[in-house]
């Protein structure tokens, strides 16, 4: 799906710019709304985080832990925030159902690993939150149970198993997003990213290499490909974060039995800079973790290196199995570490729906749709949790954001060393 890019000069109601889950979404519900909406992408749709991810259909999008959101939030609406993000997964579903996208969905829910003995308190915290406060169903395994209903490992011991959300492809999700548009009256332009942006008294006016396009709405809908010189709304707000994924070949039925791995539900551990993991379709194993803050072929090679003997130490029995592929990606934080979405203050006709955080499958499906709401006047900003209506705020001094990730990396590590 190379798609075409924009030529010449164009006009429509709503200027999407972004081409993955978010921006498609929102674009499937204004069409739906009867909306005329065109989506300009950088690149081809889903060719970022979108489309590459470990494929996580699952909530927790956020770096605050449960005890920080209550304080900050209060129970009523981080309540509403996780409904909200267990909305997204079902959506996904939904939307699934309505297009004919096949998800490759796997797994029920998702399981959360206490990768030391030590850890298991803050499963029993998070027990506690998911449950009481989220309303999820949700059980906690002893390392014998875990073993026993999922796999054994070194780094293994108990688990939390949280019944909302699934495993999916994707890549399937993603195209089949921008294929269902070739139904509805909207335009994708793939290679035609935004150059320079305009605004008078007649709208917006954004140029790309090929053509300019004009709108009376603009939705940013970049995530961790936000460039600062975008628009001044969007300028130092944002954090990107390289995300590192790897697969193996496809595990033979011996192997997988040598690590008694029963289970297609996806994974992740208590980590900081948590591991995540999951059995795909094909049998092939993928093992995704956070790191790398330069992005360069070098660094690649080098946590490609570093994730293959991670596989070896925390599943023994694949030591020696090949790792068949390794990509990597941008997801985005906040400084506030929440998901936002919403409308300019100062500019109504600018809307966003951003930075999930490493969890946005799900929603950023949400968000485009609650974007898209919010714009045709379905819903106000009210109507979403508010942790999602947090000001975007700027970091402060921003060209050090590289190095405040480096010191929050080696915090980390330090942390989930213990």
């Amino acid at each position: 799906m190379e798609g075409v890019a924009l030529a010449g000069d164009r006009t429509c109601d709503v200027a999407i710019i972004g081409g993955g889950i978010t921006g498609l979404s929102a674009a499937l519900h204004l069409a739906r709304a009867g909306v005329e909406a065109c989506v300009l992408e950088a690149g081809i749709p889903a060719w970022g985080a979108s489309g590459r991810n470990g494929g996580f259909c699952c909530v927790g999008a956020t770096w605050l832990d449960p005890e920080a959101l209550l304080n900050q939030f209060g129970h009523e609406e981080v309540g509403r925030f996780f409904r909200q993000q267990r909305e997204g997964t079902e959506l996904v579903c939904q939307i699934a159902q309505e297009e004919g996208i096949d998800l490759d969905a796997q797994g029920d829910g998702e399981i959360e690993v206490a990768h030391r003995p030590n850890r298991w308190r803050s499963l029993e915290a998070a027990y506690e939150f998911f449950s009481d406060i989220a309303g999820y169903p949700c059980q906690l395994w002893s390392p014998k149970e875990l073993t026993e209903r999922a796999y054994h490992s070194p780094e293994a011991h108990g688990a939390l198993h949280v019944g909302v959300g699934f495993g999916l492809n994707p890549m399937k999700y993603s195209r089949g997003l921008a294929i269902a548009l070739q139904r509805q009256p909207v335009a994708v332009y793939a290679h035609s990213p935004v150059q320079r942006w305009e605004t008078d008294g007649r709208g917006h006016r954004l140029h790309t290499p090929g053509g300019t396009l004009r709108a009376q709405r603009v939705i940013i809908a970049t995530n961790g490909y936000t460039e600062d010189p975008l628009h001044p709304a969007m300028s130092g707000r944002l954090l990107p974060v390289v995300s590192n994924i790897i697969t193996t070949r496809p595990l033979t039925a011996a192997e997988l039995a040598a690590q008694g791995w029963k289970t297609e539900t996806p994974i992740y551990d208590t980590r900081n800079l948590l591991f995540y993991f999951r059995l795909l379709k094909d049998g092939r194993f993928l093992l995704g973790t956070r790191g790398g803050t330069r992005g360069t072929p070098q660094e690649a090679d080098r946590y490609r290196q570093w994730m293959g003997r991670r596989l070896g130490t925390m599943f023994p029995a694949w030591r020696d199995v090949e790792i068949s592929h390794y990509w990597s990606g941008l997801l985005c934080g906040s400084r506030a570490l929440v998901p936002h979405v919403g409308q300019l203050a100062d500019d109504p006709t600018l809307f966003y729906a951003l930075a999930y955080h490493g969890n946005g499958v799900a929603t950023a499906t949400w968000s485009g749709r609650a974007i898209a709401h919010l714009l045709i006047g379905k819903i106000s900003e009210t109507d979403l949790a508010t942790p999602f209506r947090q000001p975007l705020r700027r970091f402060p001094l921003p060209y050090l954001r590289p190095w405040y990730l480096r010191g929050m990396f080696s915090l980390y590590s330090l942390q989930d060393a213990w």
